[in-house]
């Protein structure tokens, strides 16, 4: 009896067994694949890091924040800018990531402050500017008289550095991890506008605060 081509190649191919065979082998890689029938997995795309906390000094935050209060009151002028501590940063170079800014509407008659972020904290504002809750004013309480946005000439990073001359470096040198706090405002008594740099987590615990004029950068006095 003749036995039967098993496989049709040897014709196809010339009658070689050897050419057959190596066709064969080389449809078997097409075959298996076809017979799978489970759709190719995408790529898993990397996962973006998380965004660098930003952090400002007290000048750069204020403009930012001086856009969005002008867009409440035309004449809306600052009374205080005031440092928030967070986690990411100790305040030693002038910047955190948290400002807030409290502006003042002599024609409204009322308060609203707003707070620049560019914090990663669970419990932090939104990155950018926030505003607050708006509240009544009184042009006439010494405590909040506002202030020209011309006399802050003196950064927060330079009223540091003035401090840091008038016993903040002893401090730093005994507690390298002391924070340091900023509030800026006006004193009605002298007529200066004033950054009161706090060695300590807030102003009335410091170890030490040391006035300086926001104006020139001059010492004006340790304060405690």
């Amino acid at each position: 009896m003749k036995k039967r081509d098993r496989t049709g190649i040897y014709r196809i191919f010339g009658g070689s067994s050897r050419t057959a065979s190596a066709a064969f082998a080389l449809l078997i890689p097409i075959l298996l694949t076809g017979c799978n029938s489970q759709p190719a997995k995408p790529a898993e795309s990397a996962k973006p890091e998380p965004k660098a906390p930003e952090l400002l000094t007290g000048r750069s935050a204020f403009y930012k924040a001086y856009i969005a209060a002008r867009g409440w009151a035309a004449d809306a002028k600052p009374f205080r800018i005031e440092s928030t501590a967070t986690s990411e940063g100790n305040g030693q170079d002038g910047k955190w990531a948290i400002w807030r800014i409290e502006f003042a509407s002599a024609s409204q008659r009322a308060a609203k402050p707003y707070t620049w972020s560019g914090s990663n904290a669970s419990d932090a504002p939104s990155r950018g500017i926030s505003p607050g809750t708006e509240d009544n004013y009184n042009p006439s309480n010494a405590s909040t008289q506002t202030f020209d946005a011309a006399f802050l000439k003196i950064d927060s990073d330079e009223a540091f550095a003035t401090a840091q001359k008038h016993g903040g470096d002893k401090l730093l040198q005994e507690d390298p991890k002391t924070i340091v706090n900023y509030v800026c405002d006006w004193n009605h008594n002298t007529n200066q506008l004033v950054w009161h740099v706090s060695y300590g987590a807030n102003r009335e615990t410091a170890k030490l605060t040391v006035a300086v004029n926001a104006s020139t950068g001059e010492f004006i006095r340790a304060e405690k």
